[in-house]
């Protein structure tokens, strides 16, 4: 290693904090972050540098997906910024960089459950999960046991994590975690000890104490490290409105990302508050995008189905000032002709552009189509569902939360906040779905799906 490159590696440390002290822990399996811009994805590939310049080397980092490896501010950027400097050779074309001792870091994903079996006969000195709560239970404990070294180093594992309360995660760490959700300071860094008795973890506060009762186990150490937004001052430095923005975000998602919290979920009146709405008596005069936007069930309630999805059309519009209004709700439970006829006269009556949700699929493409050709003579926009309602209903809820919705005054009004207020917690989203899409087409073409 040349003189420069010393130079450069010893030039590359850790900000003071929590930080550092995840980059300095003795354990086993380290976890750390639990918030949005708290230095992760630096920390995890400064921990990958620590041995590069040991032959033999192999560090691998995970992410669920290999489209998240990629991308601004991802591992792969940073490490990108980092690793040249110190001598590694970046081979883009199978994610890994090459160091002049022969040492290797390799970026994979673990996309699907099996993935991990093709790691079967491989070891790794070190371990990265990023976002490990995104993983399931068995991908994390399967790859421990590709946790092996012959190079000299011992082998460990580290991870960062934003909260999710649903993650396997979350009880793994319980111990440094109060009964709110917070992590508790004093306890953060600390080392417990563990040993697996079939499918439990045996909790110790010694290796000695649990080496004493299960004495044919070898423990192995584990901490959890909690580090906030306001530990990364080099962040804050460059981009000192990203608080603003986490700020921004709905409750739940402002929870979790900028207060660190492990037990908050989505649940009724987290999302949407009738408090949050201001009732007008008219809608904008000056319109700068209006849209009757469907979320579409086409199913009449029967003795035997005594509360079916409705179809709800809710109607937005976007005023010059960026004000959005919900104009009027429509709301029917009917069969598919029914359904197929009061949209197009809706569409006739309003004289505004026409938005569909289209279910992913064959079948789904098939019958937006129809509906398209049905609503020949008006303007139709189509986008793609996501199962995943709350992402979408979340810009929505940030909006609403601050004051940025108005509800222009009918009889529909109870009814449609009822079932916003409800979600997602409720019997029925369709409402939700409905201004979710209206949202998103009242945009000055910026698409959140």
């Amino acid at each position: 290693m040349n003189s420069q490159t010393t130079v450069a590696r010893r030039a590359v440390k850790p900000q003071p904090g929590p930080q550092e002290a995840f980059c300095a822990t003795k354990a086993d399996i380290a976890f750390y972050g639990g918030a949005a811009g708290s230095g992760k994805s630096w920390a995890a590939c400064f921990e990958l540098l620590r041995y590069t310049n040991t032959p033999g080397f192999t560090g691998i980092v995970f992410r669920r997906e290999s489209t998240s490896i990629r991308g601004g501010g991802g591992i792969w950027d940073e490490a990108s910024k980092m690793y040249p400097a110190v001598g590694g050779i970046p081979r883009e074309h199978i994610l890994e960089f090459r160091f002049p001792t022969g040492a290797r870091i390799e970026f994979r994903h673990l996309q699907h459950e099996n993935d991990v079996h093709a790691h079967q006969s491989k070891q790794y000195a070190l371990i990265v999960f990023e976002e490990v709560t995104e993983f399931t239970e068995h991908q994390f404990w399967y790859m421990v046991s590709r946790n092996r070294s012959t190079c000299g180093v011992r082998p460990y594992i580290r991870a960062t994590c934003n909260p999710d309360p649903d993650s396997f995660v979350r009880k793994l760490i319980d111990w440094w975690i109060d009964s709110s959700g917070q992590p508790i300071q004093e306890r953060s860094g600390l080392l417990r000890w563990f040993v697996r008795q079939g499918d439990n973890l045996i909790w110790g506060d010694s290796r000695e104490e649990l080496v004493k009762q299960y004495g044919d186990v070898e423990p192995l150490s584990f901490t959890f490290i909690a580090a906030k937004l306001s530990d990364n001052k080099a962040l804050l430095a460059v981009d000192p409105q990203y608080r603003a923005r986490l700020l921004a975000l709905p409750l739940v998602d402002r929870e979790r990302l900028l207060g660190g919290n492990w037990n908050i979920r989505p649940s009724a009146g987290l999302y949407f508050r009738r408090s949050y709405f201001k009732i007008v008596d008219l809608p904008p005069s000056n319109v700068v995008k209006r849209v009757r936007a469907w979320d579409i069930a086409a199913t009449e309630q029967s003795a035997t189905n005594q509360d079916p999805d409705w179809t709800v059309g809710v109607r937005v519009s976007r005023d010059g000032n960026g004000v959005f209004f919900i104009e009027h709700v429509e709301r029917f439970r009917a069969n598919p002709g029914e359904v197929e006829r009061r949209i197009i006269n809706t569409a006739t009556s309003d004289n505004c552009t026409v938005g569909l949700w289209q279910d992913p699929g064959s079948a789904g493409k098939n019958h937006a189509a129809y509906l398209v050709r049905a609503l020949s003579g008006h303007t139709v926009e189509v986008r793609t569902a996501s199962k995943d309602k709350i992402s979408n209903a979340s810009p929505v809820s940030s909006q609403a939360e601050h004051g940025n919705i108005m509800i222009v005054r009918g009889p529909w009004n109870d009814a449609f906040l009822s079932t916003l207020e409800s979600f997602p917690e409720g019997a029925h989203d369709d409402d939700v779905d409905a201004l979710s899409l209206g949202f998103i087409l009242t945009q000055n073409n910026f698409v959140f799906v």
